[in-house]
C-alpha cells in the first residue's frame, strides 16, 4: 500500500483500547488462516536471518539486544490472537539487500546500533577503526561513522561483527528546503576533506554509503526496518524538518577504501564501486583514488539533487568541476569545498528556508505543500518574535 495512503488511513482511523487501529485485527476465520500459513513456514526466518539468531546469545552477552524475532525460542506473537501479522513487530524481517547488517539495542544506554558482519583482517575494519581512534574521532570535520565495538565472531574465525550507531539513508525523508541541501553538500565536502587529509580514499562514496543520524527528525524513534513507522512498526510517523532540526551526515562502508602513507602514490587498480559512470575505473590502467571520490560525490550531487529538485542550478559549477572526465582537471577535496564556499556566500539567508520542490511534484501536491510551508514559516517567525 502506498505510504501516502497508509498515512491517510492511519490519520483518519480511530484506535482501539489496545492502542492499535481497528484494521490491525481480523476475523476468527482470518486468524485461523494466519495460524495455518504460519505453521506452514510463511513467516519463518529467512536463511540469512538464522545467521543472526544463532548469534543472539553471544550478542546479548556482549551487551546488545536483538529484536524478539531473533530470539532462539521465538514464537510468533500473533498466534492465538486475532491480530494481523503485518501489525505485529516480530513479523518484520530484514531486507534481503542488507542481510549482513542487523539492528540492535545497546543494553548499557538503550541506543540503537547496527551490527555488520565483516572480514576480520580486512581493510574495512582497519580503516574504520583508525578513523574512530580517540585522537581523530572528535575532530569536527570527521564525518566517518564511529565504530562502537568490534567483536570476534563466535563461529567463524575469519569474521568480525562491527558495531556502529544506527543510521538511515541521507535522503529519507526527502529534502524539503534549500538550506537542507546546502547543509548536506557542506557536510559531505567537509567530511571528504577530512578523509583525504588522513590519507584515506573512500572509493565508493555513492548515495548508498552516505547516511545520517535521523534522531533529530524522529525524536521518539522509528522502526529500524519499516522506517516510516513507530518503533512497534504500526503507526505512520511525520518526521520533523531538517531546516529546523539539523542532522549530521556520515560516510559508511570502507570495504574498498584505500589508505596511503604520506608521500605514497595514490594510484590504484580495480573496477569495484557503485558508480559505474566513473570514467577512469580500470583493472589495467592505474588511476588516482582521491580523484575518484571527487567524481563520485559530484555525480551524487547531480543525480540525487540537481536532477530531482527545482532550483538547484547554483550547484552546477561545482558539479561540473567535480565530474569532468579528465581526473587531472578535477579539484582536490579542499578545492571543491572552496568552490562550494564561494557559491554559499552568494546565497541569501532567507532563500535557505524556501521550500524545495521535487521535479516530479504534481500541481495538487504543490498547492498542498506550499500551503504547509507557508504555515511552517509563519510559526517559525512567530516563535522567533516570542522567543
Amino acid at each position: 500500500m502506498p505510504p501516502l495512503l497508509l498515512s491517510l488511513i492511519a490519520t483518519c482511523s480511530p484506535l482501539t483500547s489496545s492502542g492499535l487501529p481497528f484494521y490491525a485485527f481480523c476475523s476468527p476465520e482470518k486468524a485461523r488462516h494466519h495460524a495455518n500459513v504460519t505453521r506452514d513456514g510463511w513467516y519463518d526466518l529467512l536463511i540469512t536471518e538464522t545467521f543472526w539468531r544463532d548469534r543472539h546469545h553471544f550478542l546479548v552477552c556482549h551487551g546488545y539486544d536483538l529484536r524478539p524475532r531473533y530470539h532462539p525460542d521465538w514464537s510468533p506473537s500473533w498466534l492465538g490472537t486475532n491480530k494481523e501479522p503485518a501489525f505485529c513487530e516480530d513479523s518484520i524481517s530484514l531486507q534481503v539487500t542488507t542481510c549482513h547488517i542487523i539492528d540492535a539495542i545497546c543494553k548499557k544506554d538503550g541506543t540503537a546500533v547496527s551490527i555488520k558482519a565483516v572480514a576480520r583482517d580486512g581493510d574495512e575494519v582497519r580503516i574504520a577503526r583508525y578513523l574512530s581512534s580517540s585522537d581523530i574521532l572528535p575532530h569536527p570535520m570527521n564525518h566517518c561513522v564511529p565504530i562502537v565495538d568490534v567483536l570476534d565472531d563466535p563461529f567463524d574465525d575469519k569474521m568480525s561483527l562491527m558495531v556502529m550507531p544506527y543510521l538511515r539513508s541521507f535522503d529519507d525523508p526527502d529534502f524539503s528546503a534549500f538550506g537542507e541541501v546546502v547543509d548536506f553538500v557542506s557536510q559531505t565536502l567537509e567530511g571528504l576533506c577530512f578523509l583525504h587529509s588522513q590519507g584515506v580514499a573512500h572509493r565508493d562514496c555513492a548515495s548508498a554509503n552516505i547516511m545520517m543520524d535521523g534522531r533529530p527528525l524522529f525524536p521518539h524513534g522509528h522502526h529500524p526496518v519499516r522506517l516510516e513507522t513507530s518503533q512497534d512498526g504500526v503507526h505512520i510517523l511525520s518526521p520533523l524538518s531538517r531546516i529546523d532540526h539539523p542532522v549530521r551526515y556520515y560516510f559508511i562502508d570502507f570495504g574498498i577504501s584505500s589508505q596511503f602513507k604520506r608521500g605514497e602514490s595514490p594510484l590504484v587498480l580495480g573496477r569495484k564501486g557503485r558508480d559505474k559512470e566513473t570514467p577512469e575505473l580500470s583493472s589495467e590502467v592505474p588511476y588516482n583514488a582521491f580523484k575518484v571520490d571527487i567524481f563520485v560525490l559530484g555525480n551524487l550531487y547531480r543525480k540525487e539533487l540537481i536532477q530531482k529538485y527545482h532550483g538547484l542550478e547554483f550547484l552546477e559549477p561545482l558539479v561540473r568541476a567535480m565530474t569532468t572526465r579528465d581526473p587531472a582537471q578535477r579539484p582536490t577535496a579542499e578545492g571543491a569545498f572552496s568552490i562550494f564556499e564561494g557559491i554559499r556566500r552568494q546565497l541569501n539567508g532567507l532563500f535557505l528556508r524556501w521550500r524545495l520542490r521535487p521535479l516530479d511534484e504534481t500541481t495538487p501536491e504543490r498547492v498542498v505543500y506550499d500551503t504547509l510551508a507557508v504555515a511552517r514559516e509563519g510559526i517559525h517567525h512567530l516563535n522567533n518574535l516570542i522567543g
